[in-house]
């Protein structure tokens, strides 16, 4: 049988390990974790999600507490629509997180951003084209338009410099997505370098709906290699979605796949941006306690581990502060929420909303425990240690597991004294 090391993912004149480490937004997916990536000769990608809260924590600038100042008269308001991002601060933070992760990039992989429409963030143009206008400033190597068809995000940066030169890709879940995609930017005559194909047993948001389990990853890349072919179009396909083994990822190589990407045993490595009390309910997760469920104010599906903070958690609307799902007229699902359980219990101290979680904060504070599928499987990766705790990896030994593992192995790291 074939690793992963005997294929390689060519990206105009790169050509590189055809392994891509996920975007995990809010700083789970670290600038260490995507610079260890590309040192490997792989595509890493940081997020762009809440990314003036990632620059407070990382530069220490005070984005958060400024907008919760200029905005603090709104606080007991429901309407959230006068609550705005600085655009301008907006793009400082955006090129500061970017400029930094490529100052430190070594080795000939690639770092790319992961940028997600579904951060409408009261503004939703305005906003989207202010990230990706400045990850292009900073010098990222590729954006990654992720949760959303997008059909209008390469016409926002259409006259920006590098919009030729940057690597563009775009996340799709079905035939039918990239097409409505490849129609809408068709006027630009530019196709996207690469397209990832997530499947139904990716981590975090879906782009399926509850009948997510009647879904195939490995259907869905054969009808889009297909349909590719007969159009006669040239694009690499990156597998994503519960590609949890090296021999995983080769069977998508084999069948016609350019590389995959792949995110969930990267949650529990000493780079990822998770606390480490965190990264061990991951490893402590049971299959049980993993489920696909309709809380998440995007209005998609979303895969978590059940017993997370933030589920059931009714805390004040945070929107003065952060506000990154507000839509453009500046509603929430979860303001929504929670209003109507204030407003059934009016006086209870503390109330419960069960049916939507205030997403920025609880994913501020890695309350949000979105996962893939095989998160259960976590624990067969690394060994459990005499205090019931499990021994952390490093990025370096997922990945190169992935690349040089065989017959469905995973290869267990050094045991530590």
């Amino acid at each position: 049988m074939k690793c992963v090391d005997d294929f390689r993912l060519r990206l105009g004149e790169h050509e590189l390990v055809p392994i891509m480490q996920g975007g995990m937004g809010v700083d789970i997916s670290t600038a260490s974790l995507a610079l260890e990536v590309a040192r490997l000769g792989g595509i890493g990608h940081i997020s762009d999600a809440m990314v003036p809260t990632v620059a407070d924590r990382r530069f220490n600038t005070k984005y958060v507490k400024n907008k919760l100042k200029q905005y603090k008269f709104n606080v007991a308001n429901s309407d959230k629509s006068v609550v705005k991002f600085d655009l301008q601060e907006l793009a400082d933070a955006t090129r500061m997180h970017v400029r930094s992760a490529m100052d430190a990039k070594q080795g000939n992989g690639l770092i790319f951003i992961n940028c997600m429409e579904k951060l409408t963030m009261n503004a939703p143009k305005e906003t989207l084209k202010v990230r990706m206008e400045a990850a292009l400033d900073a010098g990222i190597d590729g954006i990654t338009l992720a949760a959303g068809l997008h059909l209008g995000s390469f016409a926002l940066i259409e006259d920006h410099p590098r919009f030729r030169e940057a690597k563009l890709g775009i996340i799709v879940s079905s035939l039918r997505a990239l097409q409505l995609f490849l129609k809408k930017t068709a006027r630009l005559k530019r196709l996207p370098d690469y397209v990832v194909i997530e499947g139904p047993l990716a981590g975090g948001h879906l782009g399926f709906g509850m009948d997510w389990d009647q879904y195939n990853l490995a259907d869905i890349v054969v009808e889009i290699r297909d349909w590719l072919k007969a159009e006669n179009l040239e694009i690499p396909l990156i597998a994503a979605g519960g590609v949890f083994t090296g021999s995983d990822a080769v069977r998508f190589l084999e069948m016609g796949a350019s590389g995959v990407q792949v995110a969930t045993r990267f949650t529990v490595t000493r780079e990822c941006g998770l606390p480490d009390k965190v990264k061990q309910e991951y490893f402590k997760a049971t299959e049980d306690d993993i489920e696909v469920n309709q809380l998440s104010p995007t209005g998609y599906p979303m895969r978590m581990i059940k017993q997370c903070p933030a589920i059931g958690d009714g805390i004040r609307p945070n929107c003065e502060a952060y506000g990154y799902l507000l839509d453009a007229s500046g509603n929430c699902q979860y303001i929504e929420a929670y209003n109507r359980e204030v407003a059934a219990h009016p006086d209870e101290r503390r109330i419960k909303v069960m049916d939507k979680p205030c997403l920025c904060t609880h994913m501020r504070n890695f309350d949000c425990w979105t996962c893939g599928q095989f998160t259960y499987r976590l624990k067969d990766t690394t060994w459990r240690k005499e205090d019931g705790s499990y021994q952390l990896l490093t990025a370096e030994q997922v990945f190169r597991d992935y690349q040089f593992s065989k017959d469905d192995k995973v290869t267990l790291p050094p045991q530590e004294q």
